[in-house]
């Protein structure tokens, strides 16, 4: 009976606590342990891809404009906004973030990876303080102790990706410039290791003689610990095979090759899906919306500002790229979603990882929204069919090897 009696006391407590709960709170009291979700659960979420010995977001962003007056008319006012782009592609899973120690014009040299850092160092703080407030809300911890409580920190959250570019200039000509490069880059991100680092173009074609040195350089770097794996940039498949071979023999893995890979450059590079599966590379597509042209912002009678490089450029291209165009817009109609999400749709769907740039909480958001739908195999050959017989596609890169 005392048992009974204490059982009956101690029910009514739990439900006079239930009570107060649901008053304070308008909602049913839940004696489970609560399950805090990050604030952005009900967003675009980024699945993972292999890319050699790694995995890496299906979807990653490019950083070139970020510290580029040039192209893109960066200003550290704009920073704010960047950073708001940052924190929708995080929420959102992506990891992989591209860079390189040449991103940033003059005086802004580096900045790219300066931001990256920072952000990261802000994203980790706000959205442990979003969890840890969300869970204040949730968790009946309050009435009961720490009984209920959940423990939550940066460790939760998907671990940021950086994949930098070195570039070989002309003094950098001895092994120790790539491990010396390397160094200097994390010490902008303000981190100890980096996920890919990359070569970011091949001297194969004006100074043969430093590629040798750049190689055993990247592969040091590796053996330092100074990174997860290596890629290259600018690679076409037979130096890309080549380095291939150096790096097997070295037991040092070979991740990602980045090449400029978009509607507008298939008809000149197609042949690099082949060779990467051959090799176990994931190939990344820079530039997948080519420099913007794709996104169907621009025509002849709006083109870039007068003295972007841009310009110019889209006056020869963009009348030669008008079939190519008027199909994603069908495209794009048909499936409710705008061109720059079906041109990196068509990038993902031929088995690359895109790394498309967002300045921009808008561009970030419309980047995202490239990953929940998926072509059908129908629209993906009719894009190769048009993209293939384009008359004049976009030029290479200059650093760009066969």
């Amino acid at each position: 009976f005392k048992e009974s009696k204490h059982s009956l006391i101690m029910f009514n407590k739990l439900l006079l606590i239930t009570l107060l709960y649901h008053i304070t709170y308008g909602q049913a009291f839940d004696l489970s342990i609560p399950t805090i979700l990050p604030p952005s659960q009900n967003k675009v979420k980024v699945g993972k891809v292999s890319a050699g010995p790694i995995e890496i977001s299906a979807l990653g962003c490019g950083t070139w404009s970020w510290g580029n007056r040039l192209l893109w008319d960066y200003d550290p006012s704009q920073d704010e906004e960047i950073y708001s782009a940052y924190k929708s592609v995080r929420d959102a899973d992506v990891t992989l973030f591209d860079t390189a120690d040449s991103y940033g014009t003059l005086d802004l040299n580096g900045r790219a990876e300066i931001l990256l850092g920072e952000f990261e160092k802000r994203y980790l703080m706000e959205t442990e303080e979003e969890w840890k407030k969300k869970e204040e809300a949730q968790s009946p911890s309050k009435f009961f102790g720490n009984m209920f409580s959940s423990s939550l920190d940066s460790s939760s959250i998907s671990k940021q990706q950086v994949a930098t570019k070195f570039a070989p200039y002309p003094w950098r000509v001895f092994p120790s410039s790539m491990t010396n490069a390397a160094k200097e880059s994390l010490s902008r991100l303000g981190q100890n290791k980096l996920a890919l680092a990359q070569l970011h173009w091949s001297t194969a074609n004006y100074q043969p003689f430093q590629e040798r040195a750049l190689w055993e350089g990247i592969g040091n770097v590796y053996d330092e610990g100074l990174c997860d794996a290596i890629g290259v940039s600018n690679y076409g498949p037979q130096q890309l095979q080549k380095i291939a071979s150096y790096m097997e023999e070295r037991e040092v893995p070979l991740a990602t090759a980045q090449i400029q890979y978009s509607l507008m450059t298939y008809k000149d590079c197609r042949d690099m899906n082949q060779i990467c599966d051959d090799q176990n590379v994931r190939l990344i597509s820079y530039s997948p919306l080519c420099l913007g042209l794709l996104t169907g912002k621009y025509d002849m009678d709006n083109l870039p500002r007068q003295g972007n490089p841009r310009r110019q450029l889209f006056r020869e291209i963009l009348p030669g790229a008008k079939p190519l165009l008027d199909t994603l817009g069908v495209m794009a109609k048909d499936l409710g979603k705008s061109q720059s999400q079906i041109s990196i749709n068509w990038a993902i769907c031929k088995g690359t990882v895109p790394i498309p740039g967002a300045r921009t909480l808008r561009q970030a958001k419309e980047n995202l929204g490239s990953v929940d739908f998926r072509l059908s195999s129908d629209m993906v050959e009719e894009l190769d069919r048009v993209a293939s017989n384009i008359d004049k596609p976009m030029i290479q890169n200059v650093f760009q090897t066969k």
